[in-house]
């Protein structure tokens, strides 16, 4: 196996063979890629049964276009597809400081077409709490965003800590 530049596992044909002698599950295998170079006419039947199995032909695209194709792809309940996030946010603001921030906030996040990746974080956050799982209090840049910290993703009031937000969204 190899490593494309997007970070995804791709799987070489002696890869695709020794899964198949091992008797593998194609539920595991589910997003498998496999390189250009396997014939595919050699192992139909063991390549369709796998779900969403898709030959490496992305080679070729930029990461930008690569990140763009992702963004359509999130995998979330439907609610949280439809869910205004920019209303819910807003909503969780106790103060007028709190919307004036989360306002120019959600201006940023949705010029980067993000809203998206801030929907999927809330349905993260709502499963983790509603399966008692801990996560982290913050670290790194992410804690610059306001929004973020609305939503749960990390405990730190960076309107408190007077933090700006282009720390995170640079």
């Amino acid at each position: 196996m190899k490593q494309n530049k997007f970070g995804e596992m791709i799987f070489a044909e002696n890869d695709v063979i020794d899964l198949l002698m091992q008797g593998r599950d194609p539920g595991m295998l589910d997003g498998m890629i496999v390189d250009e170079s396997v014939d595919l006419n050699r192992m139909p039947d063991f390549l369709e049964s796998i779900p969403n199995f898709q030959q490496q032909r992305i080679h070729n695209c930029s990461v930008p276009e690569w990140h763009n194709r992702n963004q359509q792809c999130w995998h979330m309940p439907v609610e949280y597809q439809n869910l205004d996030i920019a209303a819910h946010v807003l909503g969780l603001c106790e103060s007028e400081a709190e919307l004036q921030r989360c306002g120019a906030e959600l201006l940023l996040y949705q010029e980067r077409d993000l809203f998206n990746l801030l929907r999927y974080l809330k349905y993260l956050v709502d499963v983790m709490q509603s399966n008692a799982i801990i996560w982290g209090v913050g670290r790194g840049s992410s804690v610059a965003s306001f929004v973020l910290y609305k939503l749960g993703i990390h405990r730190i009031n960076s309107l408190y800590y007077n933090l700006d937000i282009e720390e995170f969204l640079r």
